[in-house]
């Protein structure tokens, strides 16, 4: 029988379908796949062909009950065990650090140590990582009480976002750096009203803003905007460009601070406005089908109702509306056919399907998990995005494997 011999075009969009696991594997098979992998048109079209199929991946960031330690729970896309915990992934260059989840961006992820300036980018398909820089933003002098009016007590890097610049073809994280003072007790005030006393007791921020480059491999500051970012979001916080967070006035409007990775400039965008005789429960930003959205959640009674907004050009529509569900705490973001993760009153994670409108409970107990109320979602498309870092061992990154008792972690 006469050996078919394919065209190498064809072999290679074969291929670029294919899951990741699967190329890394085939490395082996000749040179020529192995460099044709590591081509950014190779890349960018296996990335796009799953973004095109919305082969979304879920990660749920969960605290060990017995060490604290954080984990992410990678679950499961198969359709026998779909939703389930597939494994548990440990993260041995965070040990002893509980590091905050951004992105993603083309796969990639971003993790942060809120306490310390240790940041890494993450390709948890190919599993490298890489160790960011150190800031570099010089910080003030830690004073004792007794040196000033105002002592530094800590600094926290928060609220980072990953994205990339598609002008220079730069991956680039930004993140607020606050300094928290406090007024020094062994200097002696006298204080008009008991308002300016109690304001005098609260902390001051000062707040700072730096800039990664992955091109460079350095950090620099950049202005700081007006409104700085008040609360974490649901998931990614990134879309074509745009980073995102959630902030507000002084008049506590809620608004939606943007940055644009290619001009390097902050501006603002208000939220939807909110019209209905419901008491205004809780609402945050997330993404919904690749677009920048608010959810905002409605408490009546004993169960929770949701109304999502999608903005298009600054414009917000009222994509849909979840009536009154029983028994949930918090939503924690979407998955792949558009359904709701959410956290229950007994924390348990449990999924609201808008196709059928039903409620269905997740076998994922998290009833051992320390910070309960912490966990959170990030969904990520599978990319062979190479950022120069170190290959993790496979074995020091898996936990447990589904099959055992990785739903009962």
């Amino acid at each position: 029988m006469a050996r078919i011999e394919l065209p190498e075009a064809l072999v290679m969009e074969i291929l670029s379908k294919l899951p990741v696991k699967s190329l890394i594997r085939f490395n082996c098979v000749c040179k020529y796949w192995c460099s044709s992998f590591q081509i950014p048109h190779f890349i960018f079209k296996h990335y796009h062909n799953n973004l095109e199929n919305n082969n979304l991946n879920l990660l749920l960031r969960r605290h060990d009950g017995n060490t604290f330690q954080p984990y992410l729970s990678q679950l499961s896309n198969e359709k026998d065990q779909k939703n389930l915990v597939k494994q548990n992934i440990h993260l041995p260059f965070f040990k002893n650090a509980i590091p905050s989840v951004y992105g993603a961006c083309h796969g990639l992820l971003c993790l942060q140590e809120p306490s310390t300036d240790k940041a890494a980018l993450w390709n948890p398909s190919t599993r490298e990582f890489k160790i960011l820089p150190p800031s570099s933003i010089q910080r003030p002098p830690y004073l004792s009480p007794m040196e000033g009016n105002l002592a530094l007590y800590g600094v926290s890097f928060d609220h980072a976002a990953l994205g990339f610049d598609s002008k220079t073809n730069d991956y680039k994280v930004i993140r607020f750096v606050s300094f928290i003072y406090y007024h020094s007790p062994f200097v002696t005030r006298t204080f008009v009203n008991i308002e300016e006393e109690q304001r005098y007791a609260y902390p001051h921020y000062e707040f700072q803003v730096e800039l990664y480059s992955s091109r460079s491999d350095s950090w620099k500051e950049i202005p700081c905007p007006l409104y700085t970012p008040t609360d974490l979001i649901l998931g990614n916080n990134y879309v074509d460009g745009i980073c995102y967070w959630k902030t507000m006035t002084e008049a506590y409007l809620g608004l939606i601070l943007l940055f644009d990775l290619a001009n390097q400039k902050f501006s603002i965008l208000p939220f939807p406005e909110i019209t209905g005789s419901c008491l205004h429960y809780y609402d945050n930003i997330l993404m919904f089908n690749r677009s920048l959205s608010v959810i905002v959640c409605l408490l009546e009674g004993t169960g929770m109702s949701f109304d999502l907004w999608v903005t298009s050009e600054g414009v917000w529509t009222k994509q849909f509306s979840i009536e009154s569900i029983s028994g949930v705490l918090h939503p924690l973001g979407f998955g792949k056919n558009g359904e709701l993760f959410l956290r229950d009153t007994n924390n348990e994670i449990v999924l609201f399907d808008l196709s059928t409108q039903e409620l269905k409970e997740l076998e994922i107990n998290t009833y051992l998990d320390h910070f309960q109320e912490s966990i959170s979602l990030h969904a990520y498309v599978e990319s062979l995005v190479r950022i120069n870092g170190i290959q993790e061992c496979e074995k020091h990154i898996i936990s447990q494997l589904a099959g055992d008792a990785s739903n009962k972690y």
